[in-house]
């Protein structure tokens, strides 16, 4: 009996550590008001993971990858805000329900060099997992644009240079 109960904290412990070291804390939400802002999205598809409105924030570094045709340096930042849709009219923004990090970390290789991480809406981790959550999709659909579904196209409004 004795044995089976340390076997059983043991694997609890590795399990726990194991999931530790899959998926990294998530940092503390940067300042990102005054990074480049996008255009607004509008996403109307329902069965849409990003069903909503949203805006995309880019830190200089990642201007700099945006501008490189979506090849980022190391460190670059990019935060998606996520608003509802309020009532179906796409015009206004809903209330904000998510917040989206990625960051360009080669020791996140599980994510493609990306660490990603999720906050709610007043800023608090949200403990999403990266790889279900976030990679996958990114794998899928955006691997051969270093794993970011955006472009410099979302930063351009016309008549003015990103």
């Amino acid at each position: 009996m004795k044995q089976t109960i340390t076997l059983g904290i043991a694997l609890l412990l590795c399990a726990t550590w194991a999931a530790a070291a899959a998926a990294p804390p998530a940092p503390k939400l940067p300042a990102y008001r005054t990074w480049q802002k996008s255009e607004r999205k509008v996403v109307t598809d329902k069965q849409s993971l990003f069903y909503g409105i949203h805006y995309i924030y880019a830190d200089a570094g990642a201007m700099k990858g945006y501008k490189a045709g979506n090849r980022f340096p190391e460190g670059s930042r990019i935060i998606v805000e996520h608003f509802n849709i309020k009532g179906g009219d796409t015009t206004v923004d809903g209330p904000k329900n998510m917040v989206v990090l990625m960051q360009k970390d080669k020791r996140q290789q599980a994510t493609g060099g990306w660490l990603y991480a999720g906050y709610t809406a007043a800023g608090k981790p949200s403990g999403l997992d990266p790889v279900k959550n976030c990679y996958e999709c990114h794998l899928k659909q955006a691997a051969d644009r270093d794993f970011v579904f955006s472009s410099i196209a979302d930063f351009t409004v016309k008549g003015a240079k990103p």
